[in-house]
Formats: C-alpha cells, structure tokens, sequence
C-alpha cells in the first residue's frame, strides 16, 4: 500500500501543479503521511519535475 500511496501523492502533485499554492498544500500532506525513505523518493522525483517549473521549487524548500 505504501508505494500506492507515493504514486497516488505523484499523480495528485501532477494535477495540480498549474497552482503553486495548492501545490505547497498538497507537498506538506504528502510530508506528513510518508514513510521516510518514500520522502527521499519523493524528494528526487520532484527535483526532477519542477525543473521545468522553477515557480514550484519554492515549496520544495518551505517544506524540508
């Protein structure tokens, strides 16, 4: 259930990536219910998605 959750928390951070705000919110939800190492995945996988969107890597850093 937990790599589910991970990609559902990837899918979500897809969808509403037009929207820094809701974004942010939905990065500190997925911050708070993932196990450490799905963070760590998490973490470089948004490194990786937010290069083209630089607006977003603000909520990368208010998070950590």
């Amino acid at each position: 259930m937990s790599k589910s959750m991970l990609d559902h928390t990837k899918s979500v951070l897809k969808r509403v990536s037009f929207d820094v705000d809701l974004f942010c919110k939905e990065l500190s939800k997925a911050y708070k219910f993932l196990l450490p190492y799905e963070l760590e995945e998490l973490t470089n996988w948004l490194l990786k998605f937010t290069e083209e969107k630089p607006e977003l890597r603000q909520c990368i850093l208010n998070v950590n």
